[in-house]
């Protein structure tokens, strides 16, 4: 018996970043029961639209490289209607668009509305809805989502503040849920804490904050800068190691370290860190630190949860979903120094009664990324029933 297909839009390799890594981790747990195919972009951003050095891995190891076929330029329309005859050619049970930003809204629209000219496509269109507006979005952004996501017959949404969002927008249509992965595949090497630390210029009674990953306004970094002033007369052996490519000026983070005198505490190393060093961060945390202004779930958390870190999460969108609180990590209230503060305080004062790896296994157990092939047989066998919402 032949296996049912999936076609997949989405980036994976050579592409970096979250979206990258998740459309690869859908490809492996997929590909073992389906066939899947990825369709990939030979564009994804215009380099003038891009705030990093590059959209490229230039890591030295390749730890999720999946086959695709590189046939979108997201702002050429002449690859649009490629892609589209290519999905007719491959006659796939499902098509599954990976959405993340709104940028990408007129391309997929175009592409879905051109399967959707015949009557095979309907109710073959699902949209993973990663987000469903992007953290730094305006009223415009909103208008481009609806209407990038107006042809899917159902959606895949990976929390509950995206799956609330999706049935405000579009009604009684059918919303399954799903999860990131628990990105465990950083793991490249056992790396002692205190040998990490001492690696990293600190010393094994150092108490790590980590702030990790690419650096915009939205994630909240000047949050925690202002906050560790306070942090480092609670805890003078608390360091914070600020590890990740700044989009944002540094000069105006500078700026807040020489003003609350905490330059001799704070290591910031402003580059992409590649696939082959983020164990060396991760293992020498205490605790990773998110003091984001916005957020529906995030990849750097269970990057965190994969190396058994605690966390210290502000309560905005869909973060607080996916942490225990007191448990696998502390939450608290957003866009306040003074909270994030609190919450360091409170993780370290629980620290020697609760058993915080233990509880992160627990959570990680539970996530719903591990029944994956399980969603998309039921989503198979409800296409052919036209997603009906009960």
């Amino acid at each position: 018996m032949s296996k049912q297909k999936i076609i997949i839009v989405g980036p994976v390799y050579p592409y970096r970043g979250g979206n990258s890594t998740y459309m690869s981790y859908v490809y492996d747990s997929l590909s073992e029961k389906f066939d899947v195919k990825i369709i990939n972009y030979k564009l994804l951003y215009p380099s003038f639209l891009f705030p990093g050095t590059t959209q490229f891995d230039k890591s030295g190891v390749m730890i999720k490289k999946v086959p695709s076929e590189r046939l979108i330029n997201s702002i050429n329309p002449f690859s649009w209607f490629k892609t589209a005859s290519f999905i007719r050619n491959e006659n796939p049970d499902l098509v599954v668009f990976d959405w993340w930003h709104p940028f990408f809204g007129p391309c997929h629209f175009i592409i879905s509305s051109l399967l959707k000219l015949s009557k095979k496509y309907r109710d073959k269109i699902v949209f993973i809805t990663e987000n469903f507006i992007s953290h730094e979005g305006h009223f415009i952004d909103r208008v481009i989502t609806r209407f990038g996501l107006s042809r899917s017959d159902a959606f895949v949404a990976l929390s509950d503040i995206v799956n609330r969002d999706i049935k405000r927008t579009f009604g009684n249509v059918k919303v399954y849920r799903s999860e990131l992965p628990i990105f465990e595949y950083y793991k490249l090497n056992s790396l002692e804490q205190s040998k990490a630390k001492k690696d990293l210029g600190f010393s094994e009674s150092d108490k790590v904050l980590l702030f990790f990953g690419y650096v915009r306004k939205y994630k909240g970094l000047d949050i925690l800068l202002h906050a560790f002033k306070g942090i480092s007369e609670d805890y003078p052996e608390c360091r914070l190691l600020v590890a990740g490519e700044f989009y944002d000026n540094p000069a105006d983070y500078i700026q807040i370290i020489e003003k609350s005198h905490i330059a001799d505490k704070v290591q910031i190393i402003n580059k992409f860190i590649p696939n082959e060093e983020v164990y060396r961060y991760y293992s020498a945390a205490d605790l990773v630190v998110q003091p984001y202004r916005s957020a529906t779930q995030s990849g750097i958390l269970n990057v965190a949860y994969g190396f058994l870190k605690p966390v210290v999460v502000t309560r905005v969108g869909g973060l607080e979903e996916f942490v225990d609180n007191e448990k696998t990590g502390i939450i608290v209230g957003p866009d306040s120094p003074d909270e994030i503060r609190k919450g360091v305080k409170r993780f370290f004062d629980l620290n020697e009664s609760v058993d915080f790896p233990s509880a992160i296994r627990n959570i990680v157990e539970k996530n719903k990324f591990r029944n994956l092939q399980d969603l998309f047989e039921m989503i198979l066998l409800d296409s052919k029933n036209g997603f009906k919402v009960s």
